[in-house]
């Protein structure tokens, strides 16, 4: 059973829009270990707090931050990848595998469909990483899953190759759709529901 409630081990602030809803404010708030991605550090300090790491190529750190925590700053000044990536990269290798994103979204709409996007890479290499936004919660899966919910909870599939799709405890029958709007707005039904296919795919589970 998969839910949305989760406690990670470490959370990531990205650069998109700052968080503003209360629950990845609180992930904030109670994580045990905060990296920024480059620029997201400035607002983070900012509102009086200090990451743990501050990771990317410093390009849109501001020159203070630059100079006051320069021992925290972790330069990654490889182009193949974004900031999100280099900080779960970073994440995996120090042994972290429950890995929440904020303020991944809002901003460039083109980073923010790259920053979810990557979510089923992190999976496909044994991460547990989920985006929380103002919203609601994406959560990567592949194959046959079911997850925790309510009654009337809006619920999105977004498809990335899975065959077989069909739903259990959803208002809409689900099929192998291509296009990801076909996955949007659907709806739970009872406290928990099932995805059956084999490959891979989203869930956003609103609040």
């Amino acid at each position: 059973m998969i839910s949305e409630h989760y406690t990670p081990e470490a959370v990531i602030l990205a650069n998109g829009e700052y968080p503003t809803h209360v629950l990845p404010l609180k992930m904030l708030e109670e994580a045990k270990f905060v990296i920024c991605c480059d620029g997201a550090a400035n607002e983070y300090i900012s509102r009086g707090h200090t990451p743990d790491v501050i990771i990317g190529d410093g390009d849109s750190l501001s020159p203070e931050n630059k100079t006051r925590f320069s021992d925290i700053i972790h330069h990654v000044t490889d182009q193949e990848t974004n900031d999100q990536t280099k900080a779960v990269r970073f994440l995996q290798e120090k042994g972290y595998r429950k890995i929440a994103i904020v303020g991944a979204t809002g901003k460039r709409e083109d980073h923010t469909l790259g920053n979810i996007s990557l979510l089923l890479d992190y999976m496909k290499n044994g991460m547990k990483v989920r985006t929380i936004t103002d919203y609601g919660v994406f959560i990567p899966a592949s194959d046959t899953q079911t997850f925790a919910s309510h009654p009337g909870q809006q619920i999105s599939i977004i498809n990335f190759g899975a065959k077989g799709l069909k739903g259990e405890g959803l208002i809409y029958s689900l099929s192998d759709f291509t296009n990801w709007w076909q996955g949007t707005l659907n709806e739970a039904i009872t406290d928990e529901f099932t995805i059956h296919c084999t490959g891979e795919y989203l869930i956003f589970l609103a609040y």
